[in-house]
């Protein structure tokens, strides 16, 4: 689940719900988390969206 979710975040830093449930589906958890494990998903993106670009953290040093 974690490659599949990474595969997902790689392709786009901002995935709707929709597509984040669409990609995950063929993953379904079934130890009751799959829920939990969406919005970690979300959290995520928006993670790597508040990060700067890497030149960006590279300049500062």
């Amino acid at each position: 689940m974690i490659m599949r979710a990474q595969a997902l975040l790689d392709r786009t830093q901002s995935p709707s719900e929709t597509e984040i449930r669409a990609h995950m589906e063929p993953n379904l958890c079934r130890c009751g988390t799959h829920m939990r494990i969406l919005g970690a998903i979300r959290r995520a993106s928006e993670a790597l969206r508040r990060k700067p670009p890497a030149h960006a953290r590279e300049a500062s040093r």
